[in-house]
């Protein structure tokens, strides 16, 4: 086996290069919950819930959407005011 030397300069690059990539995945995946309105499944998959509670939240009118032909919208933002609002802050 023949020993690599690895300078400091060597080090300095990988430094670089790890950075970028670093920033990069941080940039795609900030760009995907920014999407300001998601359809039935993205907000399932979101919240972790079936195609049932999600109905149900329509329905009872805790989760408001809007009806593009046959699609369902919700905005991202009034999802997470209603996480918000229905928070539950227990005391030990």
């Amino acid at each position: 086996m023949s020993a690599t030397v690895i300078t400091t300069e060597d080090l300095h690059e990988f430094k670089l290069e790890l950075l970028d990539e670093i920033k990069e995945l941080i940039n795609n995946q900030s760009g995907r919950m920014k999407k300001k309105w998601l359809k039935s499944p993205e907000v399932r998959k979101f919240l972790g819930i079936s195609p049932g509670t999600l109905q149900n939240l329509r329905i009872n009118g805790t989760l408001p959407y809007t009806r593009i032909g046959g699609v369902l919208y919700y905005d991202y933002q009034e999802i997470m005011q209603v996480l918000e609002k229905n928070r539950i802050n227990k005391k030990r």
